[in-house]
C-alpha cells in the first residue's frame, strides 16, 4: 500500500511538472522566431554563473559562460537583431565566467547593438558585473542587487583528519605549491598572497562598474556601498547603479524605443530552454539547493 501511494504521488508530480513546462515553454513576450525583419533578441542568464564547457547534467541549471558567449556572438552576426534584452536572474558566481560574458557583450555593443538589462529576483555580484556591460539597466523595485565584492573561501580540516587518523605527506617543488591545503594552517605570507589576489579582482570589479556607469556614479560614491552589501532595486536607482524601475515588458519597451522599433516588433528568446531543461528548472524551484563552487575559485557572489 505504501509503495503504491509513493508511486502514485510521483506520477501526479511528473504529470503536473510536464503540464507546467508545456505552458511555460514559450517565453513571455515572444512574437515568434521570425527572421528578416527587425527583431529584439532576448538572452536569459539564470542561476549561478559558471565556466567550463557545459554539457553536463547540471549545465542547464547554471548560467554557463561558454554557452552564453556563443549565443551573444550569434546575436552579433544577425543583422535582423537590432537590440538585445538581457534578462538576468543570478546571484553571481565565477569571476572569470562573469568577465568573459561581459567581454562578449562589450563586443556586441561595438557592433552597434544596444543592450538593455532587465533584472529579475536577483542580479547581484557577478550578475551585476555583467549588467554593467549594457546601455541601460532596469530592475524591479524589490530586486536584490549590489553585493559588489569578491570572496575566496578555504577550509581547514586538519583537526578532523587527526581524529580520523589521516596523515598527508606532501612533496612539492616550491614553498607555496600546496597553498590553501585543507590539511594544514595557512601561513601569514600565504594569506597575504591570497588577499592580494582578492584585492586585485575587487579593483577590477570597481573599474567595470565605473566604466559601465560612467557619469552616473563617482568612485567615492561607489566605494561607500561596494562592501558586499545587497540592496533593493529602488535603492540601487537612488545610488546611480541602475537607470530605471520596471519589469521585463518595460525593458522590451525601452529596447524598442532605443532603436526606433514599433511596439509590435517581434521578440525572440535566443537561448530558450528545451523541454527537459525547462522541466528541470521547475523541479529545482521546489528544492532548496546550494551549488558548490570549485575549490580555490574567485567568486563574485
Amino acid at each position: 500500500m505504501g509503495k503504491k501511494l509513493v508511486v502514485g504521488l510521483l506520477s501526479v508530480f511528473l504529470i503536473v511538472m510536464i503540464i507546467l513546462s508545456l505552458q511555460g515553454i514559450s517565453s513571455a513576450g515572444s512574437g515568434g522566431k521570425l527572421r528578416g525583419g527587425s527583431t529584439i533578441g532576448v538572452i536569459e542568464i539564470n542561476g549561478p554563473i559558471s565556466g567550463g564547457a557545459g554539457g553536463g547534467i547540471m549545465s542547464g541549471y547554471t548560467a554557463n559562460a561558454m554557452e552564453l558567449m556563443d549565443i551573444i556572438r550569434r546575436a552579433a552576426d544577425r543583422e535582423d537583431i537590432k537590440a538585445v534584452v538581457l534578462r538576468i536572474d543570478s546571484p553571481g558566481g565565477s569571476a572569470v565566467a562573469s568577465q568573459e560574458i561581459a567581454m562578449e557583450l562589450d563586443r556586441l555593443r561595438e557592433k552597434g547593438k544596444k543592450i538593455i538589462v532587465s533584472m529579475g529576483d536577483t542580479c547581484a555580484s557577478g550578475g551585476y558585473w555583467i549588467a554593467c556591460s549594457s546601455d541601460y539597466i532596469m530592475a524591479n523595485g524589490a530586486t536584490l542587487t549590489g553585493s559588489i565584492g569578491v570572496i575566496m573561501q578555504l577550509s581547514n580540516l586538519e583537526g578532523l583528519y587527526e581524529k580520523l587518523g589521516i596523515r598527508e605527506e606532501v612533496i612539492k617543488s616550491g614553498e607555496h605549491k600546496d597553498m590553501g591545503s585543507v590539511t594544514r594552517d595557512m601561513t601569514e605570507e600565504e594569506r597575504q598572497i591570497l588577499k592580494d589576489i582578492v584585492g586585485d579582482s575587487y579593483d577590477q570589479f570597481l573599474e567595470q562598474i565605473l566604466k559601465g556607469r560612467q557619469g552616473k556614479i563617482t568612485r567615492e560614491e561607489l566605494l561607500e556601498v561596494a562592501d558586499g552589501r545587497i540592496m533593493s532595486g529602488h535603492q540601487a536607482l537612488e545610488l546611480g547603479l541602475i537607470d530605471g524601475i520596471g519589469n521585463y515588458y518595460d525593458a522590451l519597451a525601452v529596447a524598442r524605443e532605443t532603436v526606433g522599433l514599433p511596439e509590435d516588433s517581434p521578440v525572440e528568446v535566443l537561448n530558450e530552454p528545451d523541454f527537459w531543461t525547462s522541466l528541470g528548472w521547475k523541479a529545482l524551484a521546489l528544492l532548496s539547493d546550494q551549488v558548490q563552487s570549485p575549490f580555490y575559485q574567485l567568486r563574485y557572489q
